[in-house]
C-alpha cells in the first residue's frame, strides 16, 4: 500500500478532473451570455429565461439528492465517467432541441447528470489530496472556470454568432468524448468507502450525514455563497447589452478578460489559503467581493474598457471565494460519508442557484426599451447573503483525512 499519489500522478489527476469540470462549467456558463440570443430567438421574457437557467439547477438539486442514496455504494471512477458520458449526451440534446420547451427538458437532463458528476469531482479531491494541499488542489480544478471563461465561453459565443446558438452545446458534447477517454486512462480506482456490511435501506448514509450538526452547518454555508453569486451572474450579459450598451459581439471580451485574470489568481488564492488558513483567506476574498457585487449591479453607464475592469474584478473575487470555501466544505465531511455529503452539497448548491436565478428573474423586469429594471436590488440581496456567509464560516469544523490507494488502482 502506498500512502499517497506521487506528485506526477496527483498533477495528472487534478488536470483530468479540471478537464471534466471545464466541460461541465462551460455547458452551464454558456447559457448566461447566450441570454440575449435565446430571448430573441424564442421570443421569451426575462422570467422565462430565468426558468431556463433554473431548470438545470433544479434538476441538479433533485439528482444530487437521489445521488446521496447511492454514490457511496459504487467505485468513484466508474460512476464519475458514467455520469459524465450521460451528461455529454444531454448537452448534445440541448444543441438539437427544436424549441423552448424541448430545450428546457434537455437542460434538465444535463443538470441531472451534471449534479452528480460535479459532486464526484469534489469527492475525489477530498478522498485523495492531503488536507495541507487541498485548497491548492481545489484551485487547480477550479482553474477550469478560468479556462472556460478565457477560452470556452468566448469561442462558444463566436461560434454562436457565426453559426447559431446550438454550436456551443455540440462543442461540449465533443469535449465530453475526449475527457471520458482521458479519464479512463488517468483516474485511479477508489473503493475504500464501500462497506461490506449491507445497509438497511438506501437512505441510511444520507441520514447519517444529516444527523451531524457540522455537516448541516457546511451545507448552509455552501448555499449562502452560491446564492450570493447566482442572484447576479445569470443577468450580467443582459444588463451589459441592454443597460450599459455593450454590443453583443463584444461580450466574449468580458469572459476573455475575466478568465485570463482568474487563471492567475485562482492558484494564488488556493496557495494562500493553504499557507495562511482557509477561513482567513476566504473571509478576506469574500469581503473584497462585496465591492463588485454592488458595483456591477449599480453602475448605469460605462465604456467597454471600464466595464471590462468591473467584470474582471467581479470574476476574480466572486469566483475566488469558492476556492477556500470548497476546501472548507470538502474537509467538513466524515471520510466514509464524503460521497454522500458532496452529493447533498451538490443538491444544496444547485437549489441555491435555482432559487437565486428564479428570484432575480422575478425581481428584474424590462422596460419598453429592453433595459433591465431593479438589477440593483438584486445586488443588495447578494450582498446580504455574502455577509451572512462571511460571519458563518468560522462555525464549520474541518477534518484532515486522505485515502490510502493501492498501487493497482493507479494503473
Amino acid at each position: 500500500m502506498h500512502p499517497t499519489l506521487t506528485l506526477k500522478q496527483e498533477n495528472r489527476l487534478l488536470l483530468t478532473l479540471a478537464g471534466i469540470q471545464f466541460s461541465h462549467i462551460l455547458d452551464f456558463m454558456i447559457m448566461m451570455p447566450l441570454g440575449p440570443i435565446l430571448i430573441q430567438t424564442f421570443g421569451i421574457s426575462t422570467h422565462q429565461f430565468g426558468l431556463l437557467v433554473a431548470s438545470y439547477s433544479f434538476s441538479a438539486a433533485v439528482s444530487g439528492l437521489l445521488g446521496a442514496t447511492f454514490v457511496d455504494r459504487f467505485e468513484r471512477k466508474r460512476l464519475l465517467l458514467l455520469m459524465f458520458a450521460l451528461f455529454g449526451i444531454a448537452s448534445l440534446a440541448c444543441g438539437l432541441a427544436p424549441g423552448y420547451a424541448t430545450l428546457i427538458i434537455a437542460r434538465a437532463f444535463a443538470g441531472a447528470f451534471g449534479g452528480v458528476m460535479g459532486a464526484m469531482v469534489q469527492t475525489i479531491i477530498g478522498d485523495v489530496i492531503p488536507f495541507e494541499r487541498r485548497a491548492r488542489a481545489s484551485g487547480v480544478v477550479m482553474s477550469a472556470f478560468s479556462f472556460s471563461t478565457i477560452a470556452g465561453v468566448p469561442i462558444s459565443l463566436w461560434l454562436a454568432n457565426w453559426l447559431n446558438w446550438r454550436a456551443p452545446f455540440v462543442l461540449v458534447a465533443f469535449l465530453t468524448v475526449i475527457f471520458v477517454i482521458i479519464g479512463q486512462q488517468v483516474l485511479p480506482q477508489l473503493r475504500h468507502h464501500i462497506s461490506a456490511q449491507k445497509r438497511a435501506h438506501p437512505f441510511v448514509p444520507m441520514f447519517e450525514v444529516l444527523r451531524e450538526a457540522n455537516h448541516l452547518r457546511a451545507l448552509l454555508f455552501s448555499a449562502l455563497i452560491i446564492f450570493a453569486g447566482f442572484t447576479v451572474i445569470p443577468y450580467i450579459t443582459l444588463y451589459a447589452v441592454h443597460n450599459i450598451g455593450i454590443h453583443q459581439h463584444d461580450i466574449p471580451f468580458i469572459y476573455l478578460a475575466g478568465g485570463a485574470a482568474t487563471l492567475f489568481t485562482a492558484r494564488f488564492i488556493g496557495h494562500q489559503a493553504d499557507l495562511h488558513g482557509k477561513v482567513k483567506i476566504y473571509r478576506l476574498v469574500a469581503i473584497a467581493a462585496s465591492v463588485p457585487l454592488v458595483l456591477l449591479t449599480q453602475v448605469t453607464a460605462a465604456p467597454l474598457w471600464a466595464w471590462l475592469i468591473y467584470t474582471t474584478i467581479f470574476f476574480v473575487l466572486v469566483s475566488g471565494r469558492m476556492i477556500p470555501a470548497m476546501a472548507i466544505i470538502t474537509s467538513a465531511a466524515q471520510p466514509k460519508l464524503r460521497g454522500t455529503f458532496m452529493s447533498l452539497n451538490a443538491t444544496v448548491q444547485s437549489l441555491a442557484m435555482a432559487l437565486a436565478s428564479t428570484l432575480a428573474g422575478y425581481l428584474i423586469t424590462q422596460d419598453a426599451t429592453g433595459a433591465l429594471v431593479d438589477y440593483g436590488t438584486v445586488g443588495l440581496v447578494a450582498l446580504v447573503a455574502n455577509g451572512i456567509a462571511i460571519w458563518f464560516v468560522s462555525r464549520i469544523a474541518m477534518h484532515d483525512h486522505t485515502v490510502v490507494i493501492p498501487d493497482v488502482a493507479l494503473k
